[in-house]
């Protein structure tokens, strides 16, 4: 293709050469016709009142003078030669009409050679001439035959040239691309920390590279990711499988009464149940990742919701003596989102607000408004986490050392299911948090315009689970 196109480049080139060539030839004779023509008039008006011999010979002097190979010819107005060379006596074509003092140019053979001519009707003494006045066009002529011939020879010779020097370039201009290919190739799950080679030049090949390897890092990080979450969740599972195989195999040994058998199956019904929960959160954040799990977003009053959530955190920190209160406007405040969404967001903050609790402590839920968002915050007087800590508190089982424990040790992907939700309603999440003082987890949401507090609350669902 690019042979073809840079043929028909030359092939271009040179015929609007040719052209150009032939069209100034054409002007450069023109010119120099026009010239004799008033080199001839000129003459006329210094003899012609002399007569018309005087004027004859005066004609034939000034045409031996031009050894140029420049003829002309003189009539009167009855078509009488005045003068008039021997090869102007071969015949060609009808001349044009010449008005006077216009010039018409044309082209003929004169004794086997080529002439442009050019015609023109004078006033010289009271009396009409008509001058024609040719120059040969032959010299031109060579010149223009000797540049064809150059273009013949010479166009595939530049073809083939820069056809060769179009494939080193290429080949050349390439070669990062071919080892980017091979590097590429090569990696692989065991070497993703591997890099392509950013070439020096600043060119597309520079940002391909860039953008490959910003690629290759999103993809090891994901890796990684996933390498790790496997890892965990594997972990995890293998705990509460082994507990409940233990009591099974225990309890196995030898007869029990049924008070023990009861003991062991409940232990191994409380340790399922376990199981079950983080199984859930698993199969919720694998379907988050998938895009499968759909959201019915509708008109949600969080006030309300959260007054539900303040009944279930009361029921979750009985056993523990924490306060759990909460301060929302006495009128609603309306978001875009789905229900069972929303409170299982709620539930998770309140229950990790609880659990990290100590007894006699206290939690607070917190519900405000701006212009155009909603702030829910769940603020609680528990242990705390670390600074070093607070900047993975949402990745998948992630659970800093100081809050974990047998009694409130959880999976770690509460957390993880809460920053999804609250990304997919558009919204962010934070935290602040010091050891020994509390945390404070802040929501914020894109609040509904003031009109939507004439919605009905009937259509809010009544109940939500949380999973």
């Amino acid at each position: 293709m690019y042979c073809i196109v840079l043929s028909l480049s030359f092939a271009a080139f040179f015929w609007i050469s040719d052209i150009g060539f032939r069209r100034s030839i054409e002007a450069t004779v023109d010119i120099a016709s026009r010239t004799n023509l008033e080199t001839i008039q000129r003459l006329m008006q210094r003899t012609a009142a002399t007569g018309e011999d005087t004027l004859q010979h005066e004609l034939t002097e000034l045409s031996d003078v031009w050894a140029n190979g420049a003829l002309f010819e003189v009539a009167d107005e009855k078509g009488k030669w005045i003068f008039r060379p021997a090869r102007f006596a071969e015949t060609y074509p009808p001349l044009p009409l010449v008005r006077d003092h216009n010039v018409a140019f044309f082209t003929a053979n004169l004794d086997y050679f080529e002439y442009r001519i050019a015609l023109q009707r004078v006033q010289v003494a009271g009396k009409t001439y008509e001058i024609h006045a040719a120059v040969p066009t032959e010299p031109f002529d060579q010149a223009l035959d000797h540049f064809r011939l150059i273009e013949k020879e010479a166009l595939p010779v530049l073809v083939l040239a820069a056809s060769l020097l179009g494939y080193w370039l290429s080949g050349w201009s390439l070669a990062p691309v071919k080892r980017i290919i091979e590097t590429a190739e090569s990696i692989g799950a065991q070497n993703l920390s591997r890099r392509l080679e950013v070439p020096k030049a600043r060119d597309e090949l520079q940002r391909l590279t860039q953008t490959l390897n910003a690629m290759l890092e999103r993809i090891e990080n994901s890796f990684n990711k996933i390498t790790q979450f496997t890892a965990d969740a594997s972990h995890d599972l293998r705990t509460p499988v082994a507990i409940m195989r233990t009591a099974a195999e225990i309890t196995l040994r030898r007869p029990r009464t049924p008070v023990e058998y009861r003991d062991a199956l409940s232990k191994i019904l409380a340790t399922s149940v376990e199981t079950s929960e983080l199984l859930e959160n698993l199969l919720t954040l694998a379907r988050a990742d998938a895009g499968a799990i759909r959201t019915e977003m509708r008109p949600v009053d969080l006030a309300a919701h959260l007054r539900r959530a303040q009944e279930r955190a009361a029921f979750l920190s009985a056993d523990k003596d924490v306060d759990v209160t909460l301060e929302a406007p006495s009128i609603p405040v309306w978001v875009q989102g789905d229900a069972i969404a929303i409170d299982r967001l709620l539930l998770i903050l309140l229950d990790n607000a609880v659990k990290y609790t100590p007894s006699g402590g206290h939690c607070e839920i917190a519900l405000s408004r701006n212009d155009s968002h909603a702030e829910i915050s769940v603020r609680d007087s528990g242990i705390g986490i670390a600074e070093a800590d607070l900047k993975n508190i949402f990745d998948r089982f992630y659970r800093a050392d100081r809050v974990r424990s047998k009694n409130s040790g959880g999976a770690g992907l509460g957390l993880a299911i809460a920053r999804w939700i609250t990304e997919t309603h558009g919204g962010s999440i934070a935290v602040k948090s010091e050891i020994g003082v509390g945390s404070i987890f802040c929501v914020t949401l894109r609040a509904l315009p003031e009109q939507h507090n004439a919605i009905d609350l009937n259509e809010i669902p009544a109940t939500a689970s949380p999973t």
